[in-house]
């Protein structure tokens, strides 16, 4: 859906060094400052651009050494993404994404529409409905990551879905085409090995799934 990653962002230049978590909203908090003070300062801060998915944001910054220099962020809603498991495999959705001009196999995933908010749980489970159809009995958060720490605060939350129950699929309108199929876990693998599978999401999705497992916290899939 429009909240998703940052395919509506692709475009824009992350600046000469990486983006701070926590700056929300046009709000831009200086890190705790040690016995040397923080690495980097914010001096100014102006938007650029605005739209209901994204604003662009343009800092000036201080280092430590007292040298400036100007550092672009795009602020987005945090999203969600949805590993849904069942019979030794996963769900899978595919859809077109513009900035790379193809097709791609990815979980579900995505953010509250403009105007909407509400818990990860609530969004996982109305993203999951939307692009597949399934319902889930059991929500599993399996972590939460930053999407792009070195252009944006954006933090994704990330949840195994499982005892899931069919029903119809509710797209919204910029999830034209999309569809869903399932896959065994070993094709799943080998699509993130030839390219089918391309979203960096999806893949610290299943980090994280193995992690859990390895630790022992999950039932068998």
């Amino acid at each position: 859906m429009a909240g998703k990653g940052l395919a509506r962002a692709e475009w824009v230049a992350a600046g000469e060094c990486g983006a701070r978590a926590g700056c929300q909203n046009g709000h831009v908090p200086n890190e705790p400052a040690g016995q040397d003070g923080p690495e980097i300062r914010t001096l100014a801060s102006s938007i650029l651009y605005t739209d209901p998915w994204i604003r662009l944001r343009k800092d000036d910054i201080e280092h430590r050494d007292g040298s400036r220099g100007t550092y672009a962020v795009i602020e987005r809603d945090d999203f969600a993404l949805i590993i849904p498991a069942e019979a030794g495999g996963f769900h899978l959705v595919e859809e077109y994404r513009y900035p790379v001009r193809r097709r791609s196999w990815s979980f579900p995933q995505g953010g509250f529409p403009h105007g909407e908010t509400g818990t990860p749980e609530e969004l996982a489970r109305m993203e999951l409905a939307q692009e597949t159809g399934f319902r889930a009995s059991r929500l599993t958060h399996l972590g939460r990551l930053t999407a792009a720490h070195g252009m944006s605060p954006q933090r994704c939350d990330y949840f195994l879905a499982t005892e899931l129950t069919p029903g119809p699929p509710d797209p919204e309108p910029e999830e034209m085409g999309i569809r869903s199929a399932w896959f065994p876990r070993d094709e799943f693998e080998e699509m993130a090995r030839d390219g089918r599978i391309t979203d960096d999401s999806t893949l610290a999705a299943y980090a994280l799934l193995l992690l859990a497992e390895r630790r022992g916290e999950l039932p068998q899939l």
